[in-house]
């Protein structure tokens, strides 16, 4: 049963859509605006999500571009009363698959989620997070916690593998501070500010086993893993 992250800032809508899908046979979450979306999105696991545009605290757009920071693949349907090429174009360099201009049928929203999981599964794509990831010529475990280089296992704390994670995601991209923080410590005060900067130090250390892997600061916006 595939489940759904619902984004949306009306409340008639959102109900209407949540009945529908559950109705349809999917589990919906729904949430009313871009902050709750973006914390959800990081507590669950989803298969699929849709965002309204125009919401209070923060925009579908900006909502989709951190979402794609911590998952590339998961779909993303965007909904909206804009119908401006711009618009639409800016939705797709936000991450979207789809895009659904209000009003519409609910069948031909149904339809749509229909036809991007197919794909997904056709394509062979995991939809959520991979297990492991190649950093150079080490192997990140996620799930285990173990950073592997020549056979060598180092045992990674929760925090630790939780950072690695977000800049594996993001390899050769940078990462913000403040995204960082919110993603692993859930705020981003002073203080967990200073404990990040020290899981960094430990995280670099570990990567300097291949001297291709960097860890860098990125001034101005926070950190790059490149390889």
């Amino acid at each position: 049963m595939p489940t759904i992250l619902l984004v949306e800032d009306d409340p008639n809508l959102g109900q209407l859509v949540q009945e529908f899908l559950t109705l349809k046979g999917f589990t919906t979450d729904r949430v009313t605006d871009g902050n709750q979306g973006l914390q959800h999105f990081m507590d669950g696991q989803y298969d699929l999500c849709i965002f309204d545009v125009m919401m209070p605290k923060k925009d579908g757009f900006t909502l989709a571009k951190e979402v794609r920071m911590a998952n590339r693949d998961v779909p993303i349907i965007f909904l909206t009363a804009k119908s401006m090429q711009e618009d639409t174009i800016q939705g797709f360099r936000a991450g979207a698959d789809d895009y659904i201009t209000k009003p519409f049928s609910m069948e031909e929203l149904l339809l749509r989620i229909q036809a991007i999981l197919r794909r997904y599964q056709r394509s062979g794509d995991a939809i959520g997070d991979p297990s492991i990831y190649q950093i150079g010529s080490l192997s990140f475990d996620y799930p285990r916690q173990l950073l592997t280089h020549s056979g060598v296992a180092q045992k990674l704390t929760s925090k630790e593998s939780e950072l690695l994670k977000l800049l594996a995601q993001n390899l050769n991209q940078p990462v913000s501070r403040s995204f960082a923080l919110k993603m692993v410590w859930g705020d981003d005060s002073y203080f967990n500010a200073r404990s990040m900067d020290v899981y960094i130090t430990k995280l670099r250390k570990y990567l300097k086993e291949d001297p291709s892997v960097q860890l860098v600061n990125v001034h101005g916006e926070g950190f790059k893993l490149i390889v």
